[in-house]
């Protein structure tokens, strides 16, 4: 069993930056690949980022590529999103997942645990 952990999330100005991150439980962080996803009010959950369980793979939304980095350290147990040059359309609920499988997901489905989420909101 894992439990996921998000934090960092808040109110910022368009073109702001927020710096998400998850702590998971347990001993065996680096046996899953990490997503953040997200889901605005009315809208279905969409995913944003990947980062594979060594760290050297990552694979971006493009809604968010070349704004958002995702990374981990795995002696801390804990992923990170960095989000700059922040969009009102950011505006969600940020998740963080884990996925047991061998290469990288956007599908959510295929993810294993979730965290309880973190509200990011950007102002106009």
């Amino acid at each position: 069993q894992v439990q996921l952990v998000e934090s960092g999330g808040g109110l910022v100005q368009a073109g702001g930056s927020l710096r998400l991150s998850c702590v998971a439980s347990g001993r065996t962080f680096s046996s899953y690949a990490m997503g953040w996803f997200r889901q605005a009010p009315g809208k279905e959950r969409e995913f944003v980022a990947v980062i594979s369980r060594s760290g050297g793979t990552t694979y971006y939304a493009d809604s968010v590529k070349g704004r958002f980095t995702i990374s981990r350290d795995n002696a801390k147990n804990t992923v990170y999103l960095q989000m700059n040059s922040l969009k009102p359309e950011d505006t969600a609920v940020y998740y963080c997942a884990a996925t047991s499988r061998s290469s990288i997901s956007s599908r959510g489905y295929e993810y294993d645990y979730w965290g309880q989420g973190t509200q990011v909101t950007v102002s106009s």
